[in-house]
């Protein structure tokens, strides 16, 4: 059990977690919520974290990626906690849990949650796997902002009453720059390693510099973004409640911007999950008010 939960990465299912309570508050503000539709996107959502966390795994264990010099927690595949097989079959188990649960939210909403779903799936699986990964080719960023920004915000929006209003739009974007950050704190803390064995991340091609930038950016950006869409009055302006965010953004953002031994990245990283978390739970507040 301990090598399956080391496998899970409890820290990263977090960014699941955010995306899930921004959808379903703005649905409480604008009337519609469902419990049944909450608690089963909750579920959903987190199961796919899961198992793109062990396709990841066993993926990257198959390419020679995950060698001694990495840092940070270890991988199971490569270190010999579980098989490439076992790993394999986990994926499985989680994706048909997880498809259960799609299949009840298209039955109470509609076939948009199908596209979303299928797609999310595809991407998981070829992520670091299957002939061409667009995760070694410095596309990560851009596939995490898509299916845990707007995919997942939008999608658990329109659960509940199978609308999406641009509302839950608007707010994906805020809640996808600081997702993509928390991917942006793991891919700099394993540049060096990355590099070496020829994993080309968006870290990799833009240099540790440009990636601390990059960083940067996305964390001071979502918190710019709320305040204008809620300034101009495009999304309640209650949602500008998630400025309470902001102090836990002063650490993660010192560490990765100065910081270059493993253990203050890896804290960095956590850091920003759990910032991640903060700002998705005071944004759906704020909408659901």
């Amino acid at each position: 059990m301990r090598a399956w939960l080391v496998a899970a990465r409890p820290p990263t299912l977090l960014a699941s977690i955010a995306p899930v309570l921004v959808g379903s508050g703005l649905a409480i503000g604008q009337g519609v919520f469902r419990w049944d539709a909450f608690v089963v996107t909750l579920i959903t959502a987190v199961l796919l974290n899961i198992a793109v966390n062990f396709a990841n795994d066993a993926s990257d264990a198959a390419r020679g990626a995950d060698t001694e010099y990495r840092i940070g927690p270890p991988r199971v595949v490569a270190s010999g906690l579980l098989t490439a097989r076992q790993v394999w079959t986990g994926t499985a188990v989680v994706l048909a849990l997880a498809c259960g649960g799609g299949v009840y939210l298209t039955v109470i909403s509609g076939s948009l949650i199908l596209w979303i779903g299928g797609a999310a799936i595809v991407a998981l699986l070829t992520y670091t796997g299957g002939p061409w990964p667009y995760g070694y080719k410095g596309l990560g960023e851009v596939a995490v902002f898509v299916f845990f920004g707007p995919a997942a915000v939008v999608g658990s929006r329109y659960v509940h009453d199978g609308t999406v209003p641009g509302e839950a739009w608007l707010l994906a974007i805020p809640v996808g720059f600081l997702v993509t950050a928390i991917l942006v704190a793991n891919n700099v803390r394993d540049l060096e390693t990355d590099r070496d064995t020829g994993k080309r991340t968006l870290a990799v091609i833009l240099g540790q510099p440009g990636t601390r930038i990059l960083y940067a950016a996305l964390v001071s950006g979502a918190f710019v973004a709320i305040g204008v869409f809620a300034g101009v009055g495009l999304v309640s302006r209650r949602a500008l409640i998630a400025f309470a965010a902001v102090p836990l953004a002063i650490r993660p953002l010192r560490r990765v911007l100065r910081d270059t031994e493993g253990p203050s990245l890896v804290a960095a990283l956590k850091a920003t999950a759990l910032l991640h978390l903060a700002f998705g739970a005071l944004l759906g507040a704020g909408v659901a008010l």
